[in-house]
Order: C-alpha cells, then structure tokens, then sequence
C-alpha cells in the first residue's frame, strides 16, 4: 500500500514539475512514469527496512 502511494506521489510531483518547466504532453507524461517508478522504489525499501525492524 506504501508503495502504491509513494509511486503515485511521485508521478504526481514529476507531471508538475514537467508542466512547470513548460514540457509537452509526452514530455509530461515521461516525467510522471520516470519519478513515479523512482518513488515507488524508494518506497519499496523503506517497506523492505519497516518490516525488518
């Protein structure tokens, strides 16, 4: 579940960021996957190191 919300967060700050830099469509929406998938694997770890403590 983390990591869903974490991923989605993460695309949803890379669209922004894309839009605000004034980048097309595609542009923006290479933006959100590539942060989106950032995000979400960091969520990943910090799952992987709650669970472990």
């Amino acid at each position: 579940m983390i990591v869903i919300v974490v991923g989605l967060i993460g695309a949803v700050y890379g669209g922004l960021l894309a839009k605000r830099r004034k980048g097309k469509p595609a542009d923006i929406a290479q933006y959100a996957a590539g942060y989106g998938l950032a995000f979400a694997i960091v969520g990943l770890f910090a799952v992987v190191l709650l669970n472990r403590v």
